[in-house]
């Protein structure tokens, strides 16, 4: 079994797990992960992920308001986000982006993610991104602002991870790059560089193969990194021990005990 998992991106506030998060989560040390950072997507689920990392101490918080939930947004939402930064179990500003693949107006989904990109620097925290369809204003943002931080569920070309990565950010890939008709995620895995690559699930979604179609979660990433060991070449507890330390680089966390970085 593989051990020191950090699942640097997943959802436990999600309702997919409300009949069972207490089981779910308890039971993640015994299948070997050591980490979790459970990702926001606007200033209620916030709360809620701030509140699972202050009742497991594997998981972290990132507050933020994703790109497709600007309905949410009020006049006084950053003042509230801003009010949320400063706790001691939050470790990022996200998940916060663009997503082109719907109708969200674009113009608004711009102002939101300029100004949490402006709030992270303020606070000195990283990000966490989402870019679905929208690599082009995404890389200007990250040329004007040059945050710290992760492209999660990474889906541009190797030539735009490259960019990336010389902005002094980092890549995140999870169960996309076991998918039959992954493409750009299995290049991206082979080139990105060791020092820059983190695990994740987004858990309940994005299930590995050969689990496609059940719900995710954070044990599943060995799945995900057997099939990167696999295209680089490595050992799988290798890809995991590696991708554990750069999240614990990026975000600022200290792990206890036999997997300290």
């Amino acid at each position: 079994m593989l051990t020191g998992i950090f699942d640097s991106h997943a959802h436990y506030d999600d309702a997919a797990f409300e009949q069972d998060r207490d089981a779910v989560l308890t039971g993640l040390p015994q299948k070997g992960v050591c980490g979790v950072i459970c990702a926001a997507s606007n200033l209620e689920s916030a709360g809620q992920c701030i509140r699972l990392a202050e009742q497991y101490d594997f998981v972290y918080a990132a507050a933020g308001i994703h790109g497709l939930d600007v309905e949410t947004v009020r006049a006084d939402s950053m003042e509230r986000l801003a009010a949320l930064l400063p706790h001691r179990r939050v470790v990022a500003v996200g998940e916060i982006g663009l997503d082109y693949h719907y109708d969200t107006p674009r113009d608004e989904q711009m102002r939101l993610i300029r100004a949490q990109l402006a709030l992270a620097k303020d606070f000195d925290l990283p990000v966490i991104l989402h870019d679905r369809e929208a690599h082009a204003p995404m890389l200007e943002l990250l040329r004007e602002f040059r945050p710290r931080g992760v492209v999660h569920c990474f889906s541009g070309s190797v030539e735009m991870m490259r960019e990336v990565v010389s902005l002094g950010l980092m890549i995140g890939l999870g169960g996309a790059v076991t998918f039959k008709n992954a493409v750009q995620p299995v290049r991206v895995a082979a080139e990105v560089p060791p020092d820059r690559l983190l695990l994740e699930t987004d858990a309940p979604y994005m299930t590995p193969v050969p689990l496609r179609g059940k719900r995710n979660d954070s044990s599943l990433i060995a799945h995900t990194a057997e099939r990167i060991a696999g295209i680089r070449g490595e050992e799988t507890q290798t890809v995991v021990d590696r991708a554990r330390e750069n999240t614990c680089r990026l975000f600022g966390i200290e792990l206890p005990g036999p997997f300290a970085c």
